[in-house]
Formats: C-alpha cells, sequence, structure tokens
C-alpha cells in the first residue's frame, strides 16, 4: 500500500467509525479509492470549517473562510488538470477521478456546497435544505456510486438520495452544537411549525430544546423518505458494495432512531451507538442486502433534483 492510499484509509478511520466499518466489505480495490475519495472530501470539509477530522472548531474560523474556498478550487482544479502535487489528498482525488472516469463537476458542485457555509446561507425551508444536503453529501453519493461502477441517471439519483439521508441527520444529531457556533441547519419553516426559535443563540438555549427537538424529528422523517429511496438503488449494485452500503445505511440511520427514543435529552452527550451496536446493524444488513432484487420501486416525483440529469 502507497502512501497516498494509506493516507486514505486513516482519513476514513480518524473522520468517520461508521463508514470505514460499511467499507470493510468493499473489494480491496474499491476501498482503496472510496477511503481516497473520503479524504479529499474530509480534507475539505475541515479547511471549510477549521476542524480536524470533523471534530472541534478553531475560534476564528470564519477569517479567511471565502480565501481558503478558493484555494480548495483551484488545488481541484489543477489536480483533476493533470498539474503534479506532492499533497497525497490531492494525489489521490486525481487517481480515483481518473481511474473511475468520474465528472470533474461534481468535486465542484461539493465545494459549491461548501461555499453556502462561507456565505452562511440562510435555509429558510426545505427545498433549501435539500440543496444543502445534496452539496455536501448527495453528490458524495453520487461520486461514490460512480466508483462502484453506476452509470444509470436513475440510481445515481438514489445514491443522491442516501447521501441527503445522511446529511438530514447529521443535522438533527448536530443542532445544539452547530447552534452553539452560531450555525442553524433545520430549516426555518420547520423550526416555526414546531414553536421553536430561529436564531443560533435560542436554539442553544436549553429550555428550547423540546421545541428543536420536534422540528428535528420532523426533518428526521423527510430523512427516511430518503433512506427508502435509496434503498432502491441498492438492488442495481454488485453484492459486496450493496452490503456496504446497506451496512452504511443501517448504522447512519439509526442515529436518528436513537434521537427520537431518547427526546431531547439525547443532545446532552454525542448521539451515537456503540461500536458493537453498530456491529450489529452491520451484519444484519447482509439479509437485506441477499435480498435486495425484491425491493418495491419507489417514485421520486416529489424528490430533490439533482443539478445535472444526464450524467455521461
Amino acid at each position: 500500500m502507497d502512501r497516498v492510499t494509506e493516507f486514505g484509509h486513516e482519513s476514513i478511520k480518524a473522520g468517520s467509525k461508521s463508514f470505514a466499518l460499511a467499507s470493510k466489505v468493499l473489494p480491496p480495490k474499491l476501498r482503496d479509492d472510496a477511503s481516497m475519495l473520503y479524504a479529499w472530501c474530509r480534507y475539505c470539509d475541515d479547511i471549510i470549517d477549521g476542524q480536524e477530522m470533523g471534530h472541534g472548531f478553531i475560534e476564528d474560523y470564519k477569517i479567511g473562510q471565502g480565501k481558503r474556498l478558493q484555494n480548495l478550487r483551484e488545488e481541484t482544479d489543477a489536480a483533476l488538470s493533470g498539474v503534479p502535487t506532492n499533497n497525497p489528498i490531492f494525489i489521490g482525488l486525481a487517481r480515483v477521478f481518473e481511474t473511475h472516469e468520474i465528472n470533474p463537476r461534481y468535486a465542484f458542485e461539493l465545494l459549491d456546497g461548501f461555499e453556502m457555509d462561507t456565505t452562511d446561507r440562510v435555509y429558510r425551508n426545505v427545498n433549501d435544505i435539500l440543496d444543502y444536503s445534496y452539496h455536501v453529501a448527495g453528490v458524495v453519493g453520487v461520486m461514490m456510486a460512480t466508483i462502484m461502477g453506476v452509470r444509470d441517471p436513475e440510481v445515481l439519483d438514489r445514491a443522491s438520495d442516501l447521501g441527503i439521508a445522511f446529511q438530514l441527520t447529521n443535522i438533527a444529531r448536530d443542532v445544539i452544537d452547530d447552534a452553539l457556533t452560531g450555525r442553524v441547519f433545520i430549516p426555518q419553516d420547520l423550526l416555526s411549525k414546531n414553536g421553536a426559535p430561529l436564531s443560533a443563540l435560542s436554539i442553544a438555549t436549553p429550555d428550547n430544546r423540546p421545541a428543536v427537538h420536534r422540528a428535528a424529528i420532523e426533518q428526521l422523517d423527510i430523512a427516511e423518505k430518503y433512506y427508502v429511496s435509496a434503498k432502491v438503488g441498492i438492488k442495481a449494485l454488485p453484492f459486496r458494495c450493496a452490503w456496504a452500503i446497506s451496512a452504511a445505511l443501517s448504522v447512519y440511520r439509526d442515529i436518528g432512531q436513537i434521537l427520537r427514543r431518547k427526546g431531547p435529552s439525547a443532545w446532552d452527550g454525542r448521539v451515537g451507538a456503540s461500536k458493537t451496536r453498530k456491529t450489529v446493524l452491520a451484519l444484519g444488513a447482509l439479509g437485506p442486502t441477499l435480498t435486495r432484487k425484491v425491493i418495491e420501486e419507489t417514485s421520486r416525483d416529489t424528490f430533490y433534483t439533482r443539478p445535472h440529469l444526464i450524467d455521461f
């Protein structure tokens, strides 16, 4: 294993225990490539948010955020244009995109999502947060599916749905932590509907947690529809890829179930399952994987539409 591949594996292990666990059942070459793509995504996210592997915040992280985004765009463009680099993050990105003939626009759609963070976009309604969720997560699902050999636009739509479901779940899990850093990702229409305040400061106030929790649960209800849709796309994947994605879906969906079950008190600590619980869920995903061909087709007529319908 060369240093670029090794860096990718180290990144996914440090950045996401859930994704690292799910990736273990992928064929080795695909696991390598998925890890290198993850490393670039994680790196970009951390650069924008002033974090390390998705954790912590630099107090003044907003300062210079736009310039950091511009640097990422330039480095990404150079890497995908074949300009030599010594940075393992961008070496891995270029390698994965070339190997799997991934459309470069997907990388820049992700960076467009991070631009929404730099401009402090206000999410007024569900459509707004779905658009954000596509750009920071749905497009990652599309890229991962492409690594797995998917080219059918309809299947890529389902991969996007899974990424969106993951992001909606992330938002519900992290709503208090985000509010403490001045960020609000629960859309205003859901907050108002459930009697919750709109400002980050008020959302972080313990007395408001019951109302905020109701809004978060309504967002999780939307995520559930996207999880159901994503399962349809798993039918098109080869066995080991299907198992990996089914495992990731089960493990991530469980975060929302924990938040439902524990209520507002879930935010008193990190919302998530134990390593044992995650392992059980990943192994349990084998059954649905084996029977994936009989999953009932569902309509996407009212779902988020990706910016580009023609992929290849």
